[in-house]
């Protein structure tokens, strides 16, 4: 399944594995409280990331974020 969020002004494609057992909304909002709070206190790598983020995949209790440069993407835990 294929969702849209808006983070740092821009639309960002988050795409769920059939197997998450979470509501969709209970994720999405995890998902920009973690990203939100990533961006404000983060490392500079995940920033960096952040900063870059072209696609979200949301496998279970991870999202991996996706951004311009392969070597920049992440995996961040929800919970």
């Amino acid at each position: 399944m294929r969702m849209l969020i808006t983070f740092q002004n821009k639309i960002v494609p988050v795409y769920f594995t059939t197997e998450n057992k979470q509501p969709t909304q209970k994720v999405l909002r995890l998902l920009n409280n973690t990203l939100e709070l990533k961006i404000q206190k983060g490392k500079s790598a995940l920033q960096k990331c952040l900063n870059s983020l072209i696609s979200i995949e949301i496998k279970g209790s991870e999202a991996i974020l996706h951004s311009y440069s392969e070597n920049d993407s992440l995996a961040l835990s929800l919970y």
